[in-house]
């Protein structure tokens, strides 16, 4: 009888990054814990948002850099077992996983890196200042209830396809959210908002989405 090798993809690696986006949050607490506070509940507090958009925080302070690796790795963790969800000939392994975070990770970077000139070599509206802290802040608030629900998709049994709904219905709550708070400025230069979601948003993201897809 000759043996057949058998290859099987372990999610043992999933486990590690879980653990790791954990330290993290006990890390954010130690670094600030009432900052941490307000960035998970932001998407409900906009006396926070406000308060974050009038002070005159670095985008690149220790707080800050965790909090986005945290964002960019629970969104990539979504994104991935989503993808392995709905493909049945997607591969689980980590080396899979790889391409989606570096993709997001490239494609945050070069957000904040944007936001980061427009805070500081151009002179800013306090109201275009509130708009893009917002949208950061919201999006904390979004990756803190994911990684919740990774969570319990990946230990408790709870199906895939309510992980996709219950992210997509928080991701269009943020968007209504933000709509509503910067509703003055958005409907004063619509024209200019509709180019930003398209350029800056929508168009970049529908690139990845076509490369891991």
């Amino acid at each position: 009888m000759q043996a057949i090798e058998k290859i099987t993809d372990t999610n043992s690696w999933v486990t590690a990054l879980l653990m790791l986006l954990l330290f993290g949050v006990v890390l954010l607490k130690t670094f600030d814990a009432k900052r941490l506070k307000g960035s998970v509940l932001s998407l409900f507090n906009i006396h926070y948002v406000e308060n974050e958009s009038e002070e005159n925080l670095s985008f690149f302070d220790a707080f800050q850099i965790v909090i986005f690796l945290f964002n960019v790795i629970v969104i990539s963790l979504l994104i991935f077992s989503l993808k392995t969800y709905y493909s049945t000939t997607s591969s689980t392994s980590f080396a899979s996983y790889l391409p989606v975070f570096l993709g997001l990770l490239s494609y945050f970077i070069i957000k904040r890196t944007l936001e980061f000139l427009l805070f500081h070599l151009f002179l800013i509206k306090r109201e275009v200042r509130f708009f893009i802290v917002s949208k950061i802040n919201y999006l904390h608030t979004v990756t803190f209830l994911v990684y919740i629900a990774v969570v319990l998709s990946e230990y408790s049994g709870l199906k895939k396809s309510f992980l996709c709904y219950f992210s997509a219905l928080l991701f269009l709550v943020r968007f209504v959210i933000h709509l509503v708070s910067n509703k003055n400025l958005i409907f004063n230069k619509l024209f200019y908002f509709i180019l930003y979601i398209c350029a800056f948003e929508i168009a970049p993201l529908f690139l990845l989405f076509k490369l891991m897809f």
